[in-house]
């Protein structure tokens, strides 16, 4: 210890000491050495640090020149507090001798407890018997002895380390998992924490041997190593074994490189590397395997063709200011399905979408523009989805609302800007019609709407509300004549506009009425709201005869039924004259019961309905709003004060009132047990491509057994073709120190995926990491 004058520091010190019987306060300027405590926070040291000490008795030897307090010791030093029944200090030796019931909190919250202490009076190197250590994130690690040596070492004899708690019931008990070793070596210059020889211990069992362990301590959130195994299992790929290593480059870049052994296919090399910046942050991702054995797929598919299969991807997400950002999430791939057949981490998905953005928001305007790219990831070898997906390039949204009313009212500018091209017609024949989804060429399109609107009371409670709006459309497009050959027969779409330019317009006068009065009682309250609406608006220009690409899909229901404008895009406009009626309800009850519903219909007045003619996918076809009177569409619900909600929807025929759309579902949340149910029933649309009804269940339950088991489970059932389209079960395991799920999900025979079906398992050990089993999950 670099002490200039310590016997001068001694001896006054001692005089101090001596002058107190039954409780001392002394000031004790021992200089130390800076270091960092055992588990890694700095204790700083100060050269004008003081000592607290307080004891029910204290002698002072000045023949020896020793210190003995005894009786309830308390000791602050520098940070450092330690209790104990007897504390001697030995001047000449600069040794503290402790013993009985000790406790020693260090300045970062790590807490010793010990039955005899032995350590330098800077509290540096010692000795210690009989001890535990409690850090602050609740790792604990008991040694039969224990040496504190220079260089902020602290070397335990017989350990066990742990991170789960004490059982409050059994406190003698084993943990859950825990980890014995000849030697724990907790070094706090690099803040990590050797286990030597170590035995794994699962429920008081041991399961596993390893000539040594080193893990981070709790200081450290990222440090360079390997991380626990993950194992896979696959009916395509065998079994395989991953050996992550996780290295940190700089404290804004780190890189995780993972390759994995298929007892089928061989090595897989996957990696990532991330870097954080002041305004963002960016990954990019690679993997490759050279299959051993790619005959174990499907002959004719995508993977039973490629031996060498590569994959590289970039993310990025950066903030240029409070309201702008912008980024982009991009993947090449040297086929069309190595990355969902390996389950590759972030670019698995059935469709990835590569794109690029940037996006502002202001407190009344909205700025988005984004360019596009699918993968289509499939078992095909030709690659044929992928060419028939739309290539964006790019897309504009913008939306501006004055802050200031005009004339009263709200007002509000809309625009869409849409650039896109393909590669491959997209044609089939379903139902009874043939459908155009995407026409090889390119298209451009700009939309821009405004939009006023005022709400006026009259004195009766009668809301009125005028709209008036008015849109205009330049439109491009180069694509020829559809025609689509489908066994023997040949169709064609006539009704294209030729290649070229073109502009449309649309404006719409229209009247909103609400009537909402008030019912209560003493134990309920109700709200019943007549609406009725009519919007008058000249016939749709060159309808059916552009490309549509963004107003393909269509449903007519409750949440629709007010909408000035029923199509899903911009590129169909809804003209003519059309009136909405309709009723909507809200009523709660004291005892906790919620209802609500809304009801009506729609009709066409005048004009060319534009859901009755055709385009180049029947958007309108079988809708039911393409006759004069449209179906009647519902929607109700009730909650319920013990956790049950029931909500349901449904399109009725206008002329039999025979059901044609049903989506209804059903949960229930309590403590134990969440629940849903849900069941869709569409009646067959030939026009609009589905000759055949469509029933589907799905339903999803997690129920918890006690306080740290639960299960669930998930099915989706077709109905009419009586089979299950994907079903998974799983069993999770969670308290404050381990994590454990087990999961099995496989598909039906209508999957396109190579593999059939998965098994996952994955156990989480607090401080340790992961063991993985599969990649699959449950959904």
């Amino acid at each position: 210890m670099a002490v200039n004058d310590r016997g001068n520091i001694r001896r006054r010190l001692a005089v101090l000491l001596a002058s107190v019987a039954v409780c001392v306060n002394g000031v004790h300027p021992l200089p130390v050495r800076a270091q960092e405590s055992s588990m890694g926070l700095s204790a700083v040291a100060d050269d004008d640090a003081k000592m607290l000490l307080r004891a029910n008795e204290l002698v002072y030897n000045r023949d020896v020149e020793k210190v003995t307090a005894s009786g309830g010791v308390q000791i602050y030093y520098n940070r450092y507090r330690m209790v104990a029944q007897r504390v001697e200090y030995d001047q000449q030796s600069g040794r503290v001798i402790a013993r009985g019931n000790i406790e020693l909190i260090e300045p970062d919250g790590n807490r010793i407890y010990a039955d005899e202490l032995d350590i330098t009076d800077d509290f540096g190197e010692g000795f210690l018997n009989a001890l535990r250590v409690e850090t602050t994130d609740n790792t604990r690690i008991a040694a039969e002895s224990a040496e504190r040596l220079p260089g902020d070492l602290m070397v335990l004899n017989n350990g066990v380390y742990t991170a789960c708690l004490p059982c409050a019931k059994k406190p003698g008990r084993a943990p859950l998992w825990q980890v014995k070793a000849e030697r724990v070596i907790q070094n706090g210059q690099t803040h990590t924490v050797r286990l030597e020889n170590a035995r794994f211990e699962l429920f008081g069992m041991p399961i596993g041997f390893l000539p040594f362990i080193e893990v981070p301590d709790h200081t450290v959130e990222r440090k360079s190593g390997f991380l626990f195994p993950t194992m896979s299992l696959d009916d395509k790929l065998g079994f395989g074994l991953t050996i992550p290593y996780y290295h940190v480059f700089a404290p804004h870049m780190d890189a995780t490189l993972s390759p994995t052994y298929y007892t089928g296919q061989g090595v897989l090399l996957q990696g990532e590397v991330r870097n954080r910046f002041e305004t963002g942050e960016h990954k990019f991702r690679f993997a490759g395997i050279d299959q051993r054995d790619p005959g174990a797929f499907d002959t004719g598919t995508s993977d039973y063709n490629a031996e060498t299969r590569l994959m590289a991807a970039s993310e990025g997400r950066f903030e240029i200011n409070p309201r702008w950002a912008f980024g982009w999430d991009v993947m090449v791939q040297s086929d069309n399905n190595f990355s969902k057949t390996y389950s590759l981490d972030g670019v698995s998905d059935d469709v990835f979408r590569n794109e690029a953005y940037l996006t502002g928001f202001g407190k009344r305007n909205y700025f988005d523009v984004r360019a596009f790219y699918f993968n289509v990831q499939d078992t095909a070898e030709d690659n044929l989805l992928e060419r028939r997906q739309a290539i964006v390039y790019p897309s504009l949204d913008y939306q501006y609302i004055s802050p200031e009313p005009l004339a009263g009212g709200e007002f509000s500018i809309t625009t869409n800007f849409t650039n896109l091209s393909r590669r491959e017609d997209d044609f089939y024949y379903a139902g009874t019609t043939a459908r155009y989804p995407g026409l090889d060429g390119n298209y451009t399109r700009f939309s821009t709407e405004a939009e006023w609107k005022r709400t006026f009371t009259t004195s009766g409670g009668l809301l009125l509300t005028p709209i008036l709006a008015a849109r205009g459309d330049a439109l491009r497009h180069s694509s020829g004549t559809p025609n689509l050959t489908w066994g023997s027969d040949t169709y064609s779409y006539n009704a294209l506009e030729d290649s070229g330019a073109y502009g449309r317009y649309m404006v719409t006068a229209g009247l909103e009425a609400r009537y909402p009065f008030l019912i209560s009682s003493d134990s309920s309250s109700h709200i019943i709201e007549p609406i009725a609406q009519v919007f008058v608006r000249p016939d749709e220009p060159l309808a059916g005869g552009l490309p549509n690409e963004d107003a393909q899909s269509f449903v007519f229901d409750a949440t629709t039924l007010f909408e000035r404008d029923k199509f899903s895009g911009y590129d169909r406009i809804e003209g003519g004259t059309r009136a909405n009626v309709g009723i909507r309800y809200t009523g709660s009850f004291d005892n906790g019961v919620g209802l609500h519903g809304i009801f009506g219909q729609s009709y066409h007045l005048a004009g060319l309905n534009s859901f009755d003619t055709d385009d180049l996918v029947n958007a309108g076809a079988n809708s039911g709003l393409e006759t004069d009177r449209s179906d009647y569409v519902g929607m109700a619900g009730i909650s319920l004060p013990f956790g049950v909600s029931i909500e349901a929807g449904a399109r009725f025929d206008q002329q039999s009132f025979d059901l044609e759309r049903t989506d209804t579902s059903v949960s229930y949340t309590s403590a134990r047990l969440s629940s849903s149910l849900i069941y869709t029933q569409i009646e067959a649309q030939p026009e609009y491509g589905s000759s055949e009804d469509t029933d589907l269940l799905q339903s999803s339950s997690s129920f918890r057994i006690n306080e740290n088991w639960s299960v669930n489970g998930s099915a989706i059932w077709d109905l009419n073709e009586q089979e299950v389209i994907r079903r998974g079960i799983g069993l999770s395991y969670a308290d404050e120190c381990t994590i454990f799920t087990l999961a099995y999900a496989d598909e039906g025979p209508s999957s396109t995926n190579a593999t059939d079906w998965t098994i996952s398992a994955r156990i989480t050990f607090r401080t340790l990491g992961d063991i993985e089993l599969g990649s699959g999950s449950l959904e």
